[in-house]
């Protein structure tokens, strides 16, 4: 943490596995040339070597586990609490290293201006966390026992050290996490309910005075403090835009990676084969991690020791007859399952494959077959719904995974909306066709919704970005043939939303309302499919013969 000098050997902390040395290349003086070599001539091991090279190691493995861990947000960008200004302010990982017996210290606990022990410390909660206008509105989990702990150490090595604990609120959720709590505050650390809104330095002293609001009071409370301890809180780790680029995994919207589902698949990545540990898939505390680690452990394990693996039914097929070798598929496959090479037909690794059938939707040529969500099924289920009366009904296409079961969580709540909505399920919103949703407007469909997960949260990596390019090029279509854009609708719905959906069907139907039988029947008309080229010359090459 930069509190002190380390040689250019070292452990990097004393409860490291393995408990080996490294060295610092940037400061050794063994190294090109060699100026030094002292620790190369007393290791009895023969572990040092300065002219090994970079190597890459290409290994075939059954399954990755990742877990990359995490970084601690950095506070100097936001400087309000002094942190670059004023050598008292520190961060609860500096805190960490100053009362740490093996520190630089040795464990007597100092302030850094005049190397005194501090009497009156306080703690600021929420610095780097739960925060919008930083990128951080997430709570970061660990944070709040954190600083609990150091209060409970710092009342056990210095009985006479006043705390003062300014937070938002504590969330003490863990096993024995409230009993912590309560100890905290009757060893004497006192908690205010508000953040600081100014923080100044005395320059005689160093102390610093901390204003701050305490809600619970009304009051506006001064604090003259000898040490200031920003507890920050924990961002995803740097390498993790690098790891979901090379494992093609998804992310949710504060940054961590998206697992294939938050309750039932809470370890497995969206890709097969790979699953998460630790603070890559969201901040937890070590209990947690233990947890995570070890249920991907027992994953691996019984995915390497199955012989066969099983996979859903709801795979695509290549037809070879009719693919063009265009290679649009491979291209679009979130999952990377389309194997495909100019001037050779593509085909479809079934084991990779995860059935959210962008695949065939994107398939001019009907070259793709997506097993149980084939085109002729959901076109059949079209023209059934919108058979009879179709101009009372709101068409809506739903992906399985978030806006289908958000229906279901709308009608499990009880929430009231009209009845007027027809719902097709789809395993993804990036499976309806273009074909799918005119054909709907053929049919009669005054309105048609397009609805799926949360953009940034699709269950198969980044499918639904598709959905997005072909509802805009329907937009246009729609405008070029006289046909009211706005009629055609795309809403993302998450499973847990059913307030949302119910209120976005009361949407729908106030817009079907205002659908006039005009407007319908010139949709019909205009959006009839225009007879192919060849299919024209043939028939009336017929004609001309017959007559």
């Amino acid at each position: 943490m930069g509190l002190s000098s380390r040689k250019a050997i070292y452990i990097p902390f004393p409860q490291a596995v393995p408990s080996a040395y490294t060295l610092d290349m940037e400061n050794c003086l063994g190294n090109n040339p060699i100026a030094c070599g002292k620790c190369q001539d007393v290791c009895e091991q023969d572990a040092i070597d300065y002219d090994d090279q970079d190597e890459l190691i290409v290994r075939e493995v059954g399954a990755v586990v990742v877990a990359i861990g995490l970084d601690v947000y950095d506070p100097t960008e936001m400087d309000e609490y002094g942190y670059t200004r004023f050598e008292n302010v520190i961060t609860s990982m500096e805190f960490e290293r100053l009362i740490c017996a093996g520190g630089p210290t040795d464990g007597h606990f100092v302030r850094p201006s005049d190397v005194t022990r501090p009497k009156r410390i306080g703690f600021i909660q929420c610095v780097g966390s739960r925060n919008p206008a930083i990128g951080r509105p997430y709570c970061s989990n660990i944070c709040c026992m954190n600083t609990i702990k150091d209060t409970l150490l710092l009342a056990d090595h210095y009985p006479d050290t006043g705390n003062v604990v300014s937070y938002q609120d504590i969330r003490a959720f863990g096993k024995s996490f409230e009993d912590m709590f309560q100890r905290s505050k009757e060893m004497g650390v006192r908690y205010v309910r508000g953040l600081p809104g100014d923080i100044e330095e005395d320059p005689e002293t160093g102390n610093l005075i901390i204003t701050v609001e305490n809600t619970t009071s009304g009051k506006l409370e001064r604090h003259e403090l000898d040490m200031v301890v920003l507890s920050v809180g924990v961002i995803p780790p740097k390498d993790l835009k690098k790891i979901s680029g090379l494992l093609t995994l998804s992310k949710t919207s504060d940054g961590f990676f998206m697992e294939s589902h938050p309750k039932l698949k809470p370890v497995d990545a969206p890709t097969k084969g790979v699953y998460f540990a630790g603070f890559c898939e969201s901040p937890k505390d070590i209990k947690e991690s233990v947890c995570q680690s070890g249920a991907a452990a027992s994953k691996v394990g019984a995915l390497l020791n199955a012989g066969e693996i099983h996979i859903e039914a709801i795979t695509s097929v290549i037809d070879p007859d009719l693919c063009t070798e265009c290679g649009i598929c491979a291209g679009l496959c979130p999952y990377s399952a389309i194997v495909w090479e100019k001037g050779q037909k593509a085909e479809v690794i079934e084991a990779a494959c995860a059935g959210c059938g962008c695949c065939g939707a994107a398939c001019k040529f009907g070259a793709i077959t997506m097993r149980h969500f084939t085109d002729d099924q959901l076109v059949a289920q079209v023209q059934a719904v919108l058979e009879h009366e179709p101009d009372e009904k709101v068409f809506v296409f739903a992906c399985n995974w978030c806006s289908y079961a958000g229906g279901d969580m709308a009608g499990i709540s009880r929430l009231e909306y009209p009845a007027s909505n027809r719902v097709i399920r789809t395993m993804c919103s990036a499976r309806v066709s273009e074909e799918m949703v005119l054909e709907a407007f053929r049919a009669g469909a005054p309105v048609v919704l397009v609805s799926g997960c949360h953009y940034a949260d699709c269950h198969y990596i980044n499918a639904n970005r598709q959905t997005v390019v072909r509802v805009q090029r329907l937009w246009n279509k729609l405008e070029k043939a006289g046909v009211r854009p706005e009629r055609l609708q795309l809403e993302w719905i998450s499973a847990a939303e059913g307030q949302k959906f119910a209120k976005v069907m009361k949407e729908m139907e106030v817009l079907r309302a205002t659908v006039t039988p005009e407007e319908i029947a010139h949709a019909r008309e205009a959006l009839k499919p225009k007879p192919k080229k060849e299919k024209v010359k043939k028939e009336a090459k017929a004609e001309s013969v017959t007559s």
